[in-house]
């Protein structure tokens, strides 16, 4: 049976539509928190953070690829998360 080509393009795009969704759900889960949007988000993305490191590492994936991978999606939360303290000490809601 024949391999299926390997597209990069449509790796990066599933990881990218992977990324919105999952900031999605955790915008909205972070907006109905009780502790506060900022520090829920900054929580769900700590998990999330761990959650792509440890699938990454099963998945056995390399990191610097051509095509993005669940290591490319981390580095994505994490700036997220540096992004989400940063604007937590301007405006604490």
């Amino acid at each position: 049976m024949a391999q299926p080509q390997y597209l990069p393009g449509l790796v990066s795009f599933r990881v990218l539509f992977r990324f919105g969704a999952r900031m999605i759900v955790l915008v909205s889960f972070a907006a109905f928190s009780g502790t506060g949007f900022t520090s829920g988000l900054a929580t769900l993305m700590c998990m999330a953070i761990v959650f792509s490191s440890v699938v990454a590492i099963i998945l056995r994936e390399r990191l610097f690829e051509k095509a993005l991978n669940h290591w490319d999606e981390t580095v994505a939360y994490a700036a997220a998360f540096c992004l989400v303290g940063i604007f937590a000490h301007v405006a604490p809601v």
